[in-house]
């Protein structure tokens, strides 16, 4: 790496790398990156936040040790997608005009991505596209996800795939094969990271009050796609299944008040089922070591729980995630209520099944996918 570096400091310029995110997942992944960047010579990093989650995007960069350079805090209450991007260019626009990168990296396929590849592109800035080639190819599922993914890799000047089964989906979009890089994904190295850190107390005792010898569901649903009908559900799927007596359900809701609203009209005061507000990354992870079983919508947890050799059923009829799937370790049920009752109970009551699932490989990396981005910017 000596050799490169002694390139980019040819008269005295350091690359410059703005790091553009907004939500935790973003955060998640792209933590490994930029603290790997403020330790690699010949660069000159810095960081943006959109904020466009404010409080989930805070624990994790108190977690990873995160100072961003620039703060845009746009999140506000009932804010529209329109509302949203327009605040994103009008706000980061100037960033860009002050700290002129030479790379601008975002993760992902969050408003925030979507926006920031437009605005490199009208820059003529190099965009840089982590965790880039996931589709559905179904422009409505995940929404607006599907679609800013694609936004964003119509403008990528390098794209980061996490498996070579993203870097298909480029290449059959038309990508130059040249400028897409297989890296594994970064959640993997932020996991590593984290599941190292000690146990916060509250997951102690969470477990010691609820778990003993019980087999815990975990639940994450919060998908726009899932709002209304589906995750009513979900919720009539989580009332039956905590009637088995050695099962003990818990749910970190999502503060978007069209999961509040059902998930607490539905189940609270249910017994086997804990509601929770929405859990820090930290504690999240060690929680997730201690399930039996996933139950999610979530994108990050497919990745995640894979790591951890969790039997997880997918919350939706479609996923960009097709790697866990295919590997075992990840099943797709949708959000019928009697189809999750039926798999769910097929996993905690037939360890055949169980352990096929369990102990199917991770597809996702194995930890070095930030350094094998930085190496790529480097060249």
């Amino acid at each position: 790496m000596a050799k490169q570096n002694r390139k980019l400091k040819i008269g005295n310029h350091k690359l410059k790398i703005l790091s553009v995110f907004g939500t935790r997942p973003e955060a998640v992944k792209m933590a490994p990156i930029v603290r790997l960047l403020a330790q690699t010579a010949g660069v000159e990093s810095r960081v943006c936040v959109t904020a466009q989650h404010r409080q989930m995007l805070d624990q994790v960069l108190n977690l990873f040790d995160i100072k961003p350079e620039y703060d845009l805090n746009l999140m506000r209450d009932n804010q529209s997608l329109a509302q949203l991007s327009a605040a994103i260019f009008t706000h980061l626009d100037p960033v860009f005009s002050e700290f002129k990168p030479d790379w601008v990296l975002a993760q992902g396929d969050t408003t925030t991505v979507a926006i920031t590849s437009l605005l490199s592109y009208f820059n003529r800035i190099k965009f840089g596209h982590v965790e880039a080639g996931l589709r559905t190819h179904d422009k409505w599922q995940p929404f607006p996800e599907e679609i800013n993914r694609r936004v964003a890799g119509v403008t990528a000047d390098l794209h980061f795939a996490p498996t070579e089964w993203s870097k298909q989906n480029l290449l059959r979009e038309g990508i130059n094969e040249l400028i897409i890089k297989v890296t594994g994904n970064t959640v993997i190295d932020a996991l590593q990271f984290v599941s190292k850190q000690p146990e916060p107390q509250e997951i102690v005792d969470l477990v010691a009050a609820k778990l003993q010898t019980k087999k815990l569901i975990l639940v994450t649903a919060h998908r726009r796609e899932n709002f209304g009908k589906p995750i009513e559900d979900i919720c009539h799927a989580l009332a039956e299944l905590a009637k088995c007596e050695d099962v003990e359900i818990i749910y970190p809701v999502h503060l978007n008040p069209n999961v509040q609203e059902p998930v607490y009209r539905l189940l609270k005061g249910m017994e086997h089922i804990t509601l929770l507000p929405p859990l820090d990354y930290l504690p999240l992870v060690h929680l997730m070591k201690h399930a039996t079983l996933i139950l999610t919508d979530s994108g990050g947890i497919q990745e995640e729980a894979p790591a951890f050799g969790i039997p997880t059923l997918v919350l939706r009829d479609v996923t960009e995630r097709p790697e866990g799937v295919a590997a075992g370790t990840l099943k797709l049920i949708g959000t019928e209520t009697s189809r999750i009752v039926k798999e769910a109970k097929r996993l905690l009551d037939d360890e055949s099944a169980y352990s096929k699932m369990a102990k199917a490989g991770n597809p996702y990396g194995n930890g070095h996918a930030a350094e094998n981005i930085i190496q790529s910017l480097l060249l």
